[in-house]
């Protein structure tokens, strides 16, 4: 028993922060301790390179079990169970019945219903809709393209006539205003206190909450986590206020309300987001005095990010969606949808929904991310994370609050010019490949050719603002769009024309012209132009004849810098039409360039800007 009882590791003196620290520095030789391990979050805080038990001090919520106000630990005592969902859009209703039954026995628990027609949602065409689906095993979503149909009372009324037990019924409706407002910049007046006469008609209907609060509008728009997060709960407040001020009790209006959250690739700061707002939530639904604590309870719909999917290489959209999947059910999310890897560019296919599907159900079945609550408790980074981004997120929740609720800001138009000037400081950041996107900014398919047509709404924003609007909307777009436009530009010239060719004259330093070589083919097919490494070239004579041989549009010099001031000049001098590129940025730069050589390429390029100028000097 003795034995048993003894503890691990006795034999080592523990290790002070200081020593760790002291040895970091050592390992260092002098690097900046800051630039080389601290990463800065778009979020504003920074991210240490470890951390240790006493970065857990002071967090008081880490006293509360699973199931248990705050509820940063999850909503549920002995699990983290979460429903699987499948979007289905629906125009004929006896078809979406099909896919619907169809998909629960492939392992879907929840359905998302989007309809295509307002007012097209009635109590008999939801008994069409919904025939042979049993209420208490599936959850149910309705959504709407409006906020003023009855789809809440009709589906309420259906499940009342019905033979289920209604407190086993969970199911959504999805009706926001305020979301409305921000896509396409109109509110009607009292459009939320509108909204009693539905919440007392679910009342009979224990867990169905018909207000959808979509954060993910946001995260879509190019907003950071910590701005997803503030301005969700931001709405799920002026829900709070509007509502009880007209008279509906603050559990019912609480319990009304669900979030509909997107997911990043983002994999730690995902996990915190969803704990961080679980914490945030019931602070803001307690000081409203409820009557009991579980009306504080945050229930989130976790949808994968359209914002870093790609129409180039697709299927790494899997790869992004699987970590993202990870993220929100590891977080503690109530459902989650993957979205289809093709969903961005095209109608989903039977394939692609399954590997969506499967993707979940892996997660369950073979990984057992269901069966552990809070499975992230405890890690000091993630706990760490979570207290910050709850920092960060309630400033500027209380900002807005400052400026008197949510729709009062977005009007001023606060909001939309936090989301704009992140959004273009991202762009920025994809431009000049610090923020990667694999597969289009950074590590092309060289062998990808786009066949298929598209317009030239898929490369640009989506706007949905109606005539008139009130104010600037936010328009949700994906990151990748602008080197999409770029690549796709290239494959429809090269449809007629010859693709351009990219050239690498390699000589010199073996170990410099191959990782500049590499470099720079990975540079140019980006932007869909056809590449050709070499070897190496014992002469600039040789290595010029093989790059006219090639047919060459483009010729990259591909050297050390130090060899760079006599190779580059006896290139420039045999070249005719080719345009000369030099891989890096040397010290004799200054001296190429007043010898007529302009063209450098390197880290710190803005490759989408040079790329878009080397296309207009080759006429594409």
């Amino acid at each position: 028993m003795a034995d048993k009882e003894q503890k691990l590791f006795t034999d080592f003196a523990p290790i002070t922060t200081e020593e760790w620290e002291a040895k970091i520095n050592a390992d260092l030789k002098g690097k900046d301790y800051e630039r080389s391990l601290v990463w800065k979050t778009y979020e504003g805080f920074k991210v240490r390179p470890y951390y240790r038990q006493e970065n857990l001090a002071g967090k008081d919520y880490l006293e509360s079990l699973p199931g248990e106000f705050p509820y940063v630990r999850g909503n549920n005592k002995t699990n983290n169970d979460w429903f699987i969902r499948q979007n289905i859009f629906v125009t004929d209703f006896e078809e979406a019945n099909k896919k619907a039954l169809e998909v629960l026995g492939k392992g879907i628990t929840s359905l998302g219903f989007l309809f295509s027609e307002c007012g097209s949602v009635t109590k008999e065409s939801l008994g069409v809709l919904l025939k042979d689906i049993c209420l208490e095993a599936a959850e149910v979503n309705l959504v709407c393209p409006c906020d003023n149909c009855n789809c809440a009372e009709a589906f309420a009324a259906y499940v009342s006539e019905g033979n289920w037990d209604n407190d086993k019924v969970i199911a959504s409706a999805s009706i926001d205003p305020i979301g409305t407002f921000v896509l396409k910049g109109k509110l009607e007046e009292d459009a939320v206190k509108n909204l009693v006469q539905a919440v007392e008609a679910a009342k009979p209907v224990k867990n169905f909450r018909i207000i959808g609060v979509h954060g993910k509008f946001f995260a879509n728009s190019g907003s950071s986590i910590a701005q997803e997060l503030a301005f969700a709960l931001a709405q799920g407040a002026e829900y709070l206020t509007q509502l009880t001020e007209a008279g509906v009790s603050v559990d019912d209006a609480a319990k009304a309300i669900k979030f509909n959250m997107g997911i990043s690739n983002n994999y730690f700061m995902e996990i915190a987001k969803l704990r961080a707002g679980r914490l945030l939530w019931s602070k803001i639904v307690e000081a409203y005095g409820p009557e009991c604590k579980c009306s504080a309870k945050m229930i989130v719909h976790s949808e994968t990010n359209r914002f870093n999917k790609t129409v180039y290489d697709p299927y790494v959209n899997m790869l992004r969606t699987q970590t993202e999947a990870m993220s929100a059910t590891l977080g503690g999310a109530h459902s989650v949808t993957v979205l289809p890897f093709n969903a961005v560019y095209e109608e989903t296919t039977p394939f692609s929904e399954r590997i969506a599907r499967n993707q979940q159900i892996l997660l369950k079945e073979e990984s057992h991310f269901d069966k552990i609550a809070d499975p992230s408790a405890g890690s000091y980074y993630i706990e760490t994370l979570t207290e910050a981004l709850a920092d960060q997120a309630w400033e500027l929740f209380l900002t807005v609050q400052e400026k008197g609720g949510f729709i009062a800001a977005f009007k001023e138009g606060f909001v939309q010019a936090e989301v704009k000037a992140m959004a273009e400081d991202r762009n920025k950041k994809i431009a000049q490949r610090r923020e990667n996107i694999l597969g289009t900014n950074q590590f092309p398919n060289f062998t990808e050719n786009m066949k298929a047509d598209f317009d030239g709404s898929l490369f640009e924003a989506v706007d949905l603002a109606e005539e008139g609007a009130e104010v600037e909307t936010l328009k949700p777009y994906r990151g990748a769009q602008p080197f999409e436009a770029l690549r796709y530009t290239t494959d429809m010239y090269a449809r007629e024309n010859k693709r351009p060719l990219a050239f690498m004259l390699t000589m010199g330093n073996l170990a410099f012209r191959k990782a500049r070589a590499q470099f720079s083919c990975n540079f140019f097919a980006v932007a869909g132009f056809d590449v050709q490494d070499n070897n190496g070239f014992a002469t600039v004579e040789e290595g010029v004849a093989a790059a006219k041989a090639a047919g060459a549009d483009i010729v990259v010099v591909c050297s050390s810098d130090d060899e760079y001031a006599e190779i580059v000049p006896a290139v420039a001098e045999q070249l005719g039409e080719e345009i000369l590129v030099v891989a890096g940025a040397p010290a004799c730069a200054d001296e190429l360039k007043a010898k007529g050589i302009t063209n450098f390429i390197h880290v710190k390029s803005n490759i989408l800007e040079e790329l878009k100028g080397y296309q207009e000097k080759l006429g594409i």
